[in-house]
């Protein structure tokens, strides 16, 4: 009688649960194993900072799966349980309790985990950072219009935050320390014209402020700036970014740098580990540079290929990255990446917040940011997947339908 396979998801998360789906759906009948650090099931996280936050959607909504579904598909779930490490010699995972459970092929989808503020008073009660869905209740249970929140970093997280605390009533104080919010995903021009957003709604933006301490008795109740002003407070939230959660790989024959590094398929250097998701460094043969993605899009994709990868699948992994973030009345959509751009162009209207921005590089097309245009997505994927040189007076051709570019490319 042959035994059956051992499949580890390490990470029961949106991009280790839709790999854990994806296994039984490509009719894998051997055992699949789920792992979380958390007591949850695996569950959507872009809700927290938005809708899930400002009590508008259902705890039962924001989760992949209903509990039943695990048990008719026999998919174990260890939950509230941390692996601690890799025996790739006996080919196991140890987990805290010190269960070591051995694998035939494992997943590595450990996504990140929370940069702290490193300064004095960090560790005052209400002082707060959201990557969990605890943490998001611990934060919901804070919002209260009239209340004073201060939200120190604009990236995404921080933004979507600080919007959904203005729409709450709160009062609402960014302390941001580059020059513009969201600048490090959409760069200074873009990340001006989101400044002005958050101002329009009542934002105290302070762009270019460092931190040099948080006060309080017990409890924060003030953030001292470097130039030496004093931010009254109520609670504080802190979203200065994530770092790769690799600590499984590390002292190990797993290859890491900047995350896990895996090739095209989601496989490590090591024969039957694999990596996906927001821990995974990948080649994206269509932007044609290494990748380590923090979006959802990304994390499911990913979680799927990795998935048919473990099953022996040969095809790529070669999505066009996209991700969204909503705040206020406006949605903005991103797709493709561009960690660098000689021009922008715009199509569309900036002062009316409904446009589309370009971004190019020697001619091509690499990303597009559209804020209320979500039409202008599809055709833009479909430019920077072909790779060619794009007309840019045609790009703001308003009366020019992008789709057109996409046939002539």
């Amino acid at each position: 009688m042959v035994q059956k396979q051992t499949y580890i998801i390490v990470g029961a998360n949106l991009c280790g649960g839709r790999a854990a789906e994806t296994l039984r759906q490509e009719g894998f009948d051997g055992r699949v194993v789920l792992i979380g650090a958390e007591p949850e099931r695996p569950y959507e996280r872009p809700p927290l900072s938005k809708e899930f936050l400002r009590h508008e959607t259902e705890r039962e909504r924001v989760f992949l799966r209903p509990p039943e579904f695990y048990a008719e598909q026999e998919i174990e779930l260890r939950l509230g349980v941390r692996a601690s490490a890799v025996d790739l010699r006996e080919r196991a995972v140890v987990l805290e309790t010190g269960e070591r459970l051995r694998f035939d092929r494992l997943l590595i989808a450990t996504g990140g985990r929370v940069r702290r503020l490193a300064v004095p008073g960090a560790e005052l009660e209400g002082v707060y950072y959201l990557r969990t869905m605890a943490d998001c209740e611990r934060i919901a249970a804070e919002l209260a219009p009239g209340r004073r929140v201060v939200v120190i970093g604009a990236g995404f997280i921080g933004a979507e935050v600080a919007a959904s605390a203005r729409i709450t009533g709160l009062e609402v104080t960014v302390l941001e320390g580059g020059q513009v919010p969201l600048g490090r995903a959409l760069g200074p021009e873009m990340g001006r014209i989101y400044g002005d957003i958050h101002r329009e709604h009542g934002i105290d933006l302070r762009p270019s402020t460092r931190i040099k301490r948080l006060e309080g008795s017990r409890q924060v109740e003030r953030v001292m700036t470097s130039d030496g002003e004093a931010v009254g407070c109520d609670f504080v939230v802190v979203g200065i970014g994530i770092d790769p959660e690799t600590g499984l790989a590390e002292g190990t024959d797993i290859e890491v740098g900047n995350g896990i590094i895996v090739d095209e398929h989601c496989r490590t250097n090591v024969e039957g580990v694999f990596a996906a998701g927001d821990v995974a460094n990948f080649p994206n043969p269509i932007l044609e540079e290494r990748l380590r993605l923090e979006h959802w899009a990304n994390a499911q994709n990913q979680g799927v290929a990795a998935a048919k990868a473990m099953l022996g699948s040969e095809e790529p992994y070669a999505d066009v990255p996209w991700f969204w973030s909503d705040q206020y009345d406006l949605n903005l959509q991103y797709v493709g990446y561009a960690s660098s751009w000689d021009r922008i162009v715009v199509r569309g209207s900036v002062p009316e917040r409904r446009f589309t921005a370009f971004y190019l590089k020697d001619g091509r097309l690499r990303a597009a940011m559209a804020l209320n245009r979500a039409r202008d997505i599809r055709p833009s994927r479909e430019l920077i997947r072909a790779r060619v040189q794009v007309d840019a007076e045609k790009l703001q051709d308003e009366g020019l339908e992008l789709r057109s570019l996409v046939g002539a490319s």
